[in-house]
């Protein structure tokens, strides 16, 4: 059995509990130890004894990116000096939730290629995971922590994709958030094996929301292969409403082929309700190609409600960029029905081009 290395840390500041490549910790009852056994074994072990909460934490290796993945309810400890940096999570906090984005102040002067994963237990079962970058502060509420050390990528996502697929425990995360997390930190992986899983995630006939899930971090996160994955899984999946949700992978990959894809399905999925929703995306993104995009869904989609929803997308394209075709619509267009909902979104931009247009039509 592995030595435990007893740390506890009971001082109000944070400071990494030794060296590199470890999570900045405060208010945790720390044991360190190795999981060379396997990830699961280390489990086992602790798992039988853990009645009361405590968490379980490990490092993963992570693609180079500028991110931040902290909490909603993350504040700064070192505002008085200066730092604008140094976010903190209470990790046994009710409210907030999980955050990920861009905080320039924090950022490392090289991306860093690893994150942490970390597994709260309670009545010996797993209830929640979460994943966080080295630069979020962490703050356990004096719960054990135990760190593993030497975890393998493929043991930690094979453990992630059981948890994504195994039922809650009673009492565990609100509104079944558990696979949407377990799903998230796979697709944090730099490692071949995290594809792999994924593939056998969005497989039909597995739950729905694990596979809408999916479909979302494998435009976020899985580059190539990712996009490879939505076409083979989302385009032609014979379930409406998973591909309507689905979509929304398409339009978060940074893959240049992306766009091609969402534009297809805009102009071919046989639902009205998809081809509604890949217009909307294409609105969120924004630019001229999607524009032309947008504007020809107005004039040629057979169905009046995908009119109406790209008109709404052109209205939330950014900056206004939307605002000059949505008066063309209101000009021209030959469906009354889509006259009138351009001039509706027209009067909620508070753009003065909108607002100089609605006064000619009213003046007249």
């Amino acid at each position: 059995m592995a030595r435990l290395i007893v740390l506890i840390l009971l001082g109000l500041s944070f400071a990494p509990f030794c060296v590199a490549q470890k999570p900045k910790v405060a208010n945790a009852q720390l044991q360190e130890l190795s999981s060379a056994s396997g990830l699961q074994s280390a489990l086992n072990s602790l798992l039988p004894k853990q009645v009361t909460p405590a968490w379980i934490g490990y490092r993963i290796p992570t693609a180079p990116k500028e991110r931040t993945m902290c909490c909603f309810d993350s504040r700064n400890h070192s505002g008085d000096s200066g730092n604008q940096c140094c976010m903190s999570c209470k990790l046994e906090s009710n409210g907030g939730g999980s955050f990920e984005g861009s905080v320039s102040d924090c950022a490392p002067p090289e991306p860093l290629r690893y994150a942490f994963v970390f597994l709260r237990v309670e009545s010996k079962q797993v209830q929640k995971v979460r994943t966080y970058s080295a630069d979020c502060e962490l703050d356990f509420a004096n719960l054990p922590l135990y760190w593993l050390e030497n975890v393998s990528p493929q043991e930690s996502v094979a453990l992630l994709a059981d948890l994504a697929l195994s039922a809650d425990p009673a009492g565990a995360e609100r509104k079944n958030e558990r696979p949407g997390h377990a799903v998230r930190a796979i697709a944090l992986h730099d490692d071949p094996s995290a594809d792999l899983a994924l593939e056998k995630l969005i497989q039909p006939g597995l739950p729905e929301p694990v596979r809408e899930h999916v479909a979302f971090w494998l435009g976020v996160e899985r580059g190539k292969k990712g996009l490879e994955l939505l076409r083979k899984y989302v385009k032609d999946d014979p379930n409406e409403h998973f591909r309507k949700k689905a979509v929304f992978g398409f339009a978060q990959s940074k893959e240049p082929e992306a766009l091609r894809d969402l534009i297809s399905i805009a102009r071919n999925d046989p639902s009205s309700r998809v081809r509604g929703q890949a217009i909307f995306w294409l609105g969120q993104i924004g630019g001229r190609k999607e524009a032309e995009q947008i504007t020809a869904a107005i004039e040629n989609d057979p169905e009046n409600e995908v009119k109406k929803r790209a008109v709404f997308a052109l209205a939330q394209m950014h900056n206004g960029e939307g605002v000059p075709l949505l008066i063309g619509v209101a000009k021209t267009n030959k469906n009354p029905v889509v006259r009138k909902e351009a001039i509706r979104w027209l009067g909620m931009t508070n753009d003065p081009r909108a607002l100089d247009y609605l006064e000619q039509i009213l003046i007249k």
